[in-house]
């Protein structure tokens, strides 16, 4: 039974030169778990919106969305409501109550259901969602996860049957996100809810859907099942392939790279039984595969541009230390990516090498007259109405002519792939482009040493490979980046020098390829599938140059 279709959706918003919808036509079966991806801008948001009654945008619509066979505007407000659940992108911008416990009841109220039927579906949700522990907290003392998971909770009260999912981890971490992401599938699996999910992560995602729905500048280009969409993305040769090919899971990019004739595997496991039929002889792991890197020594940096020395930091009395007798050396030029789990201190490092907070104790050696930052939130900079606004706010107290400002900001704008935002207003754009526009806008500063904060956060594939190039470009230009990060493609592939944080302090140190072949878990994909084989291969590409000289 179909859940929804669309009859040739063209759509576009008031005052915009293009549709951001073109003919769009497809149907879902009830269900199915269908995952949408795209490059940022590409319509999937405006898509997801027109399958729900009171996110329909303001704009000129043509063709037929239905819902069971009704037109989804056509519904009466309560069976929109009950029957089709939408989670936004920011956890924030969905809660509307102060505690937990009101937030899971809050939907059901609201739907006139006696107090029995609410008590009973609030204390469902609250077990299903493992939600117990902080059911009487305030919603302001959740994490981003739990912020996301309680709206999860909270549409699922009221028992939909269609749950809509627009780039819901865009602002969890990667830990978050997976588990966030195993609970939509777990609701798919045990409820026969039908899921529709954008998101960008397709490492963890893709082996979960039925069917992968790919868009491209407002048309959907591919609608398949995840092999034949790799297959599709990978088919248009190594100089024209789809943006999205980059952002397969690193199994699928290395077998559509090295066999292109034959299915790929979706799954580490899946890639690993495939390898083990390829390589008939098992070559002798090298001999690195057993090395064990030693932090080195610090002394070595000769010149560093960030020096912190035995660095002590607290937040409260009452609270632990969260760094304890931190040792960091950066040099000039360098880009320093800091990985570990959350909560172990790496956003406090930042903000003590800026100056935010002040250490108890140790020492510190930087100069904060060349510094800026990019704050895990993006939102933390924007003052201003517009993108353009924003922009221009950054040069405000620059001494320079008001048309050298404009055709700075006009070349920021085009740098960051924003220049169709520029009158938008900032909180109006996805995370991803939140993200360009606030390090668009410190990158208009000129500085000399750039803190980054979860820059790749809500990124898609596609512009990652471009703010690559935009960074390596700034430290070929006297720029030193000192990144925190969970992204470990991104570092392993990009990094000059990765380093794992760890109970307060840095324990392990050193260049990509010898940092993640050291580690067992805390590793790339791609190393994972052949690290039994070749231990030194981190990233998709040497991986794959490693299989076709093999085979």
């Amino acid at each position: 039974m179909e859940t929804i279709r669309l009859e040739n959706v063209t759509f576009a918003y008031p005052l915009a030169d293009r549709n951001a919808l073109k003919d769009v036509s497809f149907s879902i079966d009830s269900s199915q778990f269908i995952v949408l991806c795209g490059k940022s801008g590409c319509g999937k948001s405006t898509l997801l919106k027109q399958m729900k009654k009171n996110l329909i945008p303001y704009g000129q619509l043509a063709g037929n969305v239905l819902y069971c066979g009704q037109s989804v505007a056509d519904l009466e407000d309560r069976r929109s409501v009950s029957e089709i659940g939408f989670v936004q992108q920011n956890p924030d911008n969905q809660i509307v109550t102060d505690k937990v416990w009101h937030e899971l009841a809050f939907g059901l109220e609201s739907l006139g259901l006696s107090n029995a039927a609410i008590k009973r579906r609030v204390a469902e949700m609250a077990s299903y969602f493992d939600i117990q522990g902080w059911f009487r907290k305030n919603v302001n003392e959740l994490s981003g996860g739990q912020k996301q998971l309680l709206n999860l909770a909270s549409i699922m009260a009221m028992q939909p049957k269609l749950l809509i999912l627009d780039e819901p981890t865009s602002q969890l971490d990667p830990i978050a996100a997976s588990e966030f992401l195993r609970t939509v599938y777990k609701i798919n699996r045990d409820l026969g809810t039908t899921v529709i999910i954008s998101e960008h992560r397709l490492e963890e995602i893709f082996p979960m859907a039925d069917k992968v729905m790919v868009m491209d500048q407002g048309q959907v280009i591919a609608f398949e099942s995840p092999s034949e969409i790799g297959e599709f993305l990978a088919g248009m040769g190594d100089q024209n392939r789809h943006p999205m090919f980059y952002g397969l899971p690193s199994v699928m990019r290395i077998f559509s790279d090295v066999c292109p004739a034959v299915k790929s595997p979706l799954t580490i496991r899946e890639g690993r039984l495939r390898l083990e039929e390829m390589l008939t002889e098992k070559p002798a792991a090298q001999a690195a595969a057993d090395r064990v890197y030693e932090l080195p020594n610090n002394d070595a940096v000769q010149n560093p541009v960030i020096a912190l020395k035995d660095v002590w930091f607290q937040y409260s009395k009452e609270s632990g230390e969260v760094l304890r007798g931190l040792n960091l050396n950066v040099e000039r030029n360098q880009w320093y990516c800091l990985l570990g789990g959350n909560g172990v201190g790496k956003s406090t490092t930042l903000k003590v090498i800026s100056g935010i907070l002040k250490p108890q104790r140790g020492s510190i050696k930087v100069d904060r007259t060349k510094l800026s930052m990019l704050p895990q939130n993006p939102q933390a900079l924007f003052t201003e109405i517009t993108v353009e606004e924003e922009l221009l706010e950054a040069l405000y107290y620059i001494k320079i002519p008001d048309s050298a400002k404009i055709d700075q900001v006009k070349s920021m704008l085009a740098l960051m792939e924003i220049e169709h935002l520029r009158k938008a207003n900032p909180y109006d754009l996805s995370g991803g482009e939140q993200q360009r526009l606030a390090l668009g806008k410190i990158l208009l500063l000129k500085p000399k040493i750039l803190l980054l904060d979860e820059p790749t956060k809500g990124l898609d594939p596609f512009f990652k490979r471009t703010l690559a190039g935009i960074l390596r470009k700034l430290v070929e230009n006297d720029v030193t980046i000192f990144m925190v990060s969970h992204d470990i493609e991104f570092c392993a592939e990009y990094a000059d020098q990765c380093a794992m944080f760890f109970d307060g302090d840095i324990v392990s140190v050193g260049r990509p390829k010898e940092f993640f072949s050291g580690n067992s878990f805390y590793t790339t994909t791609a190393n994972k599938l052949v690290r039994e084989w070749q231990r030194d291969a981190i990233t998709c590409e040497e991986v794959s140059a490693w299989l076709k000289a093999m085979i």
